[in-house]
């Protein structure tokens, strides 16, 4: 049986009855980049703390300052107290200042202010990367960065940024140091970049091994098994040197994914207790 309704009638209801929801955006970017901001310096600020204290990035080796574990145990935490306190200020600001919505779901607005905080943390997050971009590539490939300064003739700056260099030089000390540091330039550049061939290999090849305790013994005077054992004892410490190095930036960028969550979660969850509390606000009565 046809309806009488005209189709009409059906779209004028409907419109009376769901009316559209807002002309505007659902996320307020205005009180997200302005949370961002906030994150970042607080990041930066906490950072500049913890170096002082010091709880930088470089306590995490052992050799870098510090009393062993407990310093790089200090700076996992710290680093996570980083993320807990910028990420949560950033959310609770973005919170607070979006727009306010009316006539919405408490369960949608619950959720608009979720991916709120979540928006913060993740632009937040992208301005440092940009912004520590040299850093972050450095840390990343550690291996690969050491292997690109070794390249370069090593000038005194160089050589002591490239932890490598210390390996080549060890291979020519001798009794008579004066000597030593006459025209050894060359020697130690040749070296250090044979060394570093054999890292990325993962080992000598007997050619390199061979000509590198020519060199060892040319110049320091030591006999060829004397100098072919030094080559051997050098590169062994080298290649366990390098391979700290590597364990320990993965247990640093581990734990950085970690803070980076816990991260997450901070600003999600301070978003929606900003966003309440703006929601909460009544108007004054004059």
């Amino acid at each position: 049986m046809p309806s009488s309704v005209p189709a009409s009638s059906f779209s004028e209801f409907e419109s009376s009855s769901y009316p559209a929801e807002a002309k505007a955006s659902g996320v307020s970017w205005g009180a997200v980049i302005a949370g961002a901001f906030v994150a970042v310096a607080l990041s930066l600020i906490l950072l500049a703390l913890g170096t002082g204290l010091g709880l930088s990035a470089g306590a995490f080796w052992s050799n870098a300052g510090g009393t062993g574990a407990a310093v790089g145990i200090g700076a996992l935490i710290w680093l996570i107290v980083i993320e807990v306190i910028s990420s949560s200020v950033g959310g609770y600001i973005a919170g607070r200042l979006r727009t306010k919505w009316v006539s919405i779901h408490s369960h949608e607005v619950y959720f608009r202010d979720t991916a709120h905080g979540f928006l913060v943390w993740a632009v937040a997050v992208a301005a440092t990367a940009a912004f520590l971009g040299t850093a972050a590539a450095s840390m990343a490939g550690g291996a690969a960065a050491v292997s690109t300064s070794g390249m370069a003739p090593a000038s005194a700056e160089t050589r002591a940024l490239n932890p490598n260099a210390y390996f080549a030089d060890e291979l020519f000390r001798s009794g008579n140091p004066a000597a030593q540091r006459a025209d050894s330039a060359t020697y130690r550049d040749e070296a250090n970049l044979i060394l570093l061939n054999g890292l990325r290999k993962g080992a000598l090849s007997s050619a390199d091994a061979t000509y590198l305790g020519q060199l060892v013994a040319a110049r320091t005077g030591m006999t060829v098994q004397e100098s072919e054992q030094r080559v051997n004892q050098v590169f062994s410490d080298d290649m366990a040197a390098a391979d700290a190095a590597r364990k320990a930036g993965a247990h640093l960028l581990y734990w950085l994914f970690v803070a980076l969550l816990i991260g997450a979660y901070c600003a999600s969850h301070a978003a929606t207790i900003g966003g309440r509390q703006r929601d909460n606000v009544r108007r004054a009565t004059v």
